[in-house]
């Protein structure tokens, strides 16, 4: 058996170490790590590149790392954690999902569950998305009015909200949900709290030059700056008729019109974000398009199945869970993109995201990597 975890480890730090031993210690069982690539949900290059951060987590008790497409890796909570899931289940031998949340009470997430899909509270949100309201504020009024404040107050966490995800996309599964309560800081805090910190935190620290060591069990000789793919953000925008951003995942109700408006008018990413912020379309969202505008994502690419698991680190005991996958096993970049297209179209968006991001080092890194990069042994 085993127990899989969704992760981004960007960067890999004492909390994540802390949950997996967590998960180890409660199951006594391997860990599989469903990885982001080059790329995460807010919108950004990772901080460093997905091998050196498969690396620290096969040193601190994952026993194999996998990468979620890039597509799955940049989309909102409900499609993150269903890719996620996807893979987890394609394994035989996983019985647990494990994931770290500010409730740690299954019985509470299955509770906001049943929430989130009852028809009242979805015709409420329907109603206050129609009024200009964005989807998790939206959600959680509701809940708050037909199910009460206890079961909405487990919504407005970005980590619970994306564990009751999780639970959603299991219930066709006999995986177990694993809920461990986060210890020390809160998501995305600006304070630290002895060695924990948050990620957020811990990418400020490393890109100001300071020491984080503290906070991380290994400190990234290389990292990105998302400032360093400002210009081809915006010679990609500039690019883009209203008809393309249409494509994109999470673009209706006119946005696209906003969007070129604001390109048009802002020579900045920031500003071009400002002016299309709206209370619907959050800072967070519109960073999505935005990578998602970069890399020609869109919202078909992203309701693609996935067909593959891409290797990015075993152990001995993480080589050996290989064998209990349905999805085809890329151990090659090469010779994966010679074969099934339905494998290269996603596959093809994880190259580009990997020479992409390159980009965003002070010292260009160099393109190919994922053709090059050997698998992570440990």
């Amino acid at each position: 058996m085993a127990v899989a975890v969704i992760s981004e480890f960007n960067p890999f730090h004492n909390g994540h170490k802390y949950l997996i031993e967590t998960a180890k210690k409660l199951t006594n069982e391997p860990v599989i790590a469903i990885m982001s690539g080059s790329f995460t949900q807010r919108g950004e290059a990772a901080v460093t590149d997905k091998f050196s951060r498969a690396k620290t987590a096969l040193e601190n008790g994952v026993d194999l790392v996998l990468e979620l497409p890039t597509v799955y890796a940049v989309a909102n909570a409900q499609r993150f954690a269903f890719g996620g899931v996807q893979i987890a289940k394609s394994f035989d031998c996983v019985k647990y999902l494990a994931f770290g949340c500010e409730s740690g009470n299954v019985d509470s997430l299955k509770n906001a569950l049943n929430a989130v899909e009852n028809s009242a509270v979805n015709e409420i949100v329907s109603q206050k998305m129609s009024e200009g309201d964005y989807y998790p504020r939206a959600l959680q009024s509701a809940v708050n009015e037909i199910f009460g404040e206890e079961t909405a107050m487990v919504l407005s966490s970005p980590n619970n909200i994306l564990a009751v995800e999780y639970l959603k996309n299991l219930a066709d599964t006999d995986i177990q949900p694993l809920a461990v309560k986060r210890i020390g800081t809160a998501h995305d805090s600006d304070k630290a709290c002895e060695e924990f910190a948050s990620a957020s935190l811990v990418r400020s620290i490393l890109r100001s030059g300071e020491n984080a060591g503290k906070y991380v069990p290994s400190v990234a000789s290389e990292i990105t700056f998302p400032e360093n793919l400002e210009r081809i953000m915006l010679y990609k925008l500039r690019m883009m008729s209203a008809k393309d951003f249409s494509l994109l995942p999470d673009v209706n109700e006119g946005l696209e019109n906003r969007i070129v408006d604001a390109v048009k008018k802002y020579n900045s990413l920031e500003e071009i974000i400002s002016y299309v912020k709206t209370k619907r379309y959050t800072h967070a969202r519109l960073r999505r398009i935005m990578i998602c505008a970069l890399l020609d994502i869109t919202e078909n690419l992203q309701r693609t199945p996935i067909g593959y698991v891409r290797v990015l680190g075993f152990t001995k005991e993480g080589a050996s869970l290989l064998k209990n996958c349905h999805l085809a096993v890329i151990t090659s970049v090469a010779k994966a993109m010679k074969a099934d297209s339905d494998i290269t179209k996603l596959l093809e968006k994880d190259v580009l995201a990997t020479d992409i991001a390159a980009l965003a080092y002070n010292d260009i890194d160099r393109c190919g990597n994922d053709y090059i990069q050997q698998i992570v042994k440990m």
